[in-house]
């Protein structure tokens, strides 16, 4: 073990110091900022993701070495302007976490995952009223994907005692949200009236996965991944007959989709 943590922290050093290096002398790294360097963080995060999902333990390791440099980049920044280093950033995050799991490091005791994940919120909510900050829907980053933070809404507001009794409530809310926006189509409503409608019913829909423990952002990507396969299967299905979907009517299109839907189960 300490030969382990011995080459670990050698390793973590040196990457360190390359990106250091990379700072004093590469014109490109010493033209970044923090908000220049951003698209390439959320980039990361989404193909370490992607090698996740893969299963490929090489392509996570290079997506997770990636994902390290651009927040390695963003404290070296940070440093260099005085703002905070990496030794109070790392300190920060460890008493972070020992201070959200006092089952662990303290007297406290937790028996489940669940009993955790509540702890961890009301720790997380008394932090932020140490902080000044009042509602509980305060400090959510608005830069978010919409989808990911309609789903953080809902979590926050249910931490602070307001949400649907369970799924079928959440399905109901979003057939209401159905009915008002063909009522507004209906009317003649203005598309910002109408867009309005599909909000409130996609912010309803984008909770209902979290009451079966599922994410709405995996949720909705599993449904892109198939959509993607069975159009593929459709586009394969015409060219045999030397078409294109362009040159297929709305019946034909129809019944393909159907053939690729029974392929599937």
């Amino acid at each position: 073990m300490a030969e382990f943590e011995t080459i670990s922290a050698r390793e973590f050093a040196r990457l360190v110091e390359v990106i250091g290096r990379l700072r004093r002398e590469c014109p490109w790294h010493r033209a970044q900022t923090p908000n220049s360097l951003s698209k390439y963080l959320i980039e990361e995060s989404y193909e370490t993701l992607a090698a996740i999902e893969s299963g490929e333990a090489a392509a996570l390791a290079d997506e997770l070495g990636d994902l390290m440099l651009q927040i390695l980049l963003q404290t070296e920044i940070a440093s260099e302007s005085g703002r905070f280093d990496l030794p109070a950033m790392l300190s920060a995050a460890a008493d972070k976490l020992v201070r959200r799991h006092p089952h662990v490091f303290a007297q406290d005791s937790a028996a489940s995952a669940q009993e955790v994940a509540a702890r961890w919120e009301e720790t997380k909510q008394a932090e932020r009223k140490r902080a000044g900050i009042r509602s509980a829907l305060d400090g959510i980053p608005p830069h978010l994907p919409a989808l990911v933070r309609a789903e953080k809404l809902g979590e926050r507001a249910k931490a602070a005692g307001m949400d649907w009794p369970d799924l079928r409530a959440v399905l109901n809310k979003v057939r209401e949200e159905l009915d008002e926006t063909l009522a507004a189509l209906d009317a003649g409503a203005s598309p910002e009236a109408i867009a309005e409608e599909l909000g409130d019913c996609l912010l309803a829909l984008a909770n209902a996965p979290r009451f079966i423990q599922w994410s709405a952002e995996e949720t909705l990507r599993r449904s892109c991944e198939k959509f993607i396969h069975r159009f593929k299967q459709v586009e394969a299905q015409a060219a045999l007959s030397s078409r294109q979907l362009s040159q297929l009517d709305a019946e034909e299109i129809d019944a393909l989709w159907n053939e690729a839907k029974d392929r599937d189960r």
